[in-house]
């Protein structure tokens, strides 16, 4: 599977980020359906060379005609965003372009403050670290499309299921 074999190449690699978006959604207990993998990347230097490392082993490329080590350089990340309007970069797998994993490109909330409120998931032998539900509101908060909108109503809804069955 897509999520997996992308999961067990960011731990092998020791990249630093946090699954975001969609799937996180769902590991948090939200049903919803999604394609893509969504991503938050720790932006120093090292770390991304580590990332892009597995990009290339997993064989995708970048949906923008550049190069894969294009997004490590800081400058053209912060002219994508200032000058395109761009929030995430997408990597895409050429074998089967369904397969697509969107990373931000800035830190729209600081990775170390993202890091401190992780939860961690184990599947099948894997652990993820995923946003927390309150950094995941915040993010969509921030995108504020149609979508995410009814992504924050749900999980504020699972939040308050969550503390009725404590109560």
């Amino acid at each position: 599977m897509f999520y997996e074999k992308v999961l067990k190449i960011l731990a092998e690699k020791q990249v630093k980020y946090a699954v975001i978006g969609g799937v996180a959604l769902v590991l948090h207990g939200v049903v919803r359906l999604t394609a893509d993998l969504d991503l938050i990347v720790e932006l120093s230097t090292d770390n991304l060379n580590k990332f892009i490392e597995a990009i290339k082993e997993l064989k995708f490329i970048p949906k923008l005609p550049v190069k894969l080590e294009d997004f490590i350089n800081p400058e053209l990340r912060e002219s994508w965003y200032k000058e395109k309007n761009m929030i995430v970069f997408t990597f895409y797998n050429p074998s089967h372009p369904i397969e697509e994993i969107d990373v931000f490109i800035k830190e729209i909330i600081p990775f170390n403050e993202i890091e401190k409120e992780l939860e961690h998931f184990q599947i099948k032998g894997i652990t993820i670290p995923v946003v927390s539900k309150r950094h995941l509101k915040q993010l969509k908060a921030i995108t504020g499309r149609p979508q995410d909108i009814a992504d924050i109503k749900a999980i504020e809804e699972l939040e308050k299921i969550e503390r009725e069955t404590h109560e």
